[in-house]
C-alpha cells in the first residue's frame, strides 16, 4: 500500500482492486505480533465458543470494511498528507484483520460469507466521502472510528469471561481506533452533519446482525 502514495489516479484504482482481492480472498499479514498469543487458549464450552466466534466475525467484517473505506478514501484524496494518513491507518487495520482471522481459526469458525459485499460497499462509501474533500474525508474517519471504538467496548463487556485471547486482541484494536480518530481530528477533520452519523450507525447495526451468524 505504500506505493499508493505516489501513483496517478488510475494506478491508485488498480492498486485498490489488488487490495480488495488480498483482503477478501487472500490472507493479510500483520506487521505487529498478535496480542492474543500471550494469553492462554482456554477451552470454551460450545455456547461460549459460538458467541465468541460471532463477535470476532463481526470484528473481522469491521476490519474488512475499514480496510475498504480507507483505501477508497486514499484513492481519491487530494492532499498527499491526507493520503499518507489514511494509508497508515489502513496498515494498522490490516493488522487487526489478520488478528481477527487468526482468532476465528482458533475458535474453529470462519469469516463472513458476505465479505466481498461488505468490501465493495465500504470502498464505494469511502471514495464518495473522499470526493467531498479532505476535511470531510477525515471527518468520516473520525465518525467511523468512534463508532467502532464503541462497539469494541461493548464486545469487551460481552465476551465469555475466560476468552482472554479475544479480549487482548480487541483491547489493542480499541486503542488503535481511538488513536486513528484523534489523529484525523488533529489533521483537520470536519464534523459530519446530521443525519450522516445516524445513517452510519444504522448500517453498522445491520452489518453486525448479519455478520454474527453468516
Amino acid at each position: 500500500m505504500d506505493t499508493l502514495r505516489h501513483l496517478n489516479p488510475l494506478d491508485r484504482l488498480l492498486d485498490s482492486a489488488q487490495n480488495a482481492l488480498s483482503t477478501v480472498l487472500g490472507a493479510p499479514r500483520a506487521e505487529r505480533p498478535n496480542p492474543g498469543l500471550g494469553e492462554p487458549d482456554v477451552v470454551l464450552d460450545e455456547s461460549e465458543r459460538r458467541h465468541a466466534a460471532g463477535l470476532m466475525r463481526i470484528n473481522h467484517v469491521g476490519e474488512v470494511c475499514a480496510q475498504a473505506l480507507y483505501i477508497g478514501q486514499a484513492a481519491v484524496a487530494r492532499e498527499p498528507a491526507t493520503r499518507a494518513h489514511l494509508l497508515e491507518a489502513a496498515q494498522e487495520e490490516t493488522d487487526h484483520l489478520a488478528w481477527c482471522a487468526d482468532r476465528l481459526r482458533e475458535l474453529d469458525s470462519r469469516p463472513s460469507l458476505f465479505n466481498p459485499l461488505w468490501y465493495a460497499g465500504s470502498w464505494a462509501i469511502g471514495a464518495a466521502a473522499g470526493l467531498r474533500g479532505d476535511g470531510w474525508n477525515l471527518g468520516f474517519v473520525v465518525e467511523t472510528e468512534r463508532q467502532v471504538e464503541a462497539h469494541l467496548e461493548e464486545h469487551l463487556q460481552t465476551l465469555p469471561p475466560a476468552d482472554a485471547r479475544s479480549r487482548a486482541i480487541l483491547s489493542v484494536m480499541k486503542d488503535d481506533e481511538a488513536r486513528h480518530a484523534d489523529n484525523a481530528l488533529a489533521a483537520g477533520a470536519r464534523v459530519l452533519p446530521w443525519p450522516i452519523p445516524t445513517v452510519m450507525a444504522a448500517m453498522s447495526t445491520v452489518m453486525k446482525t448479519v455478520a454474527y451468524r453468516i
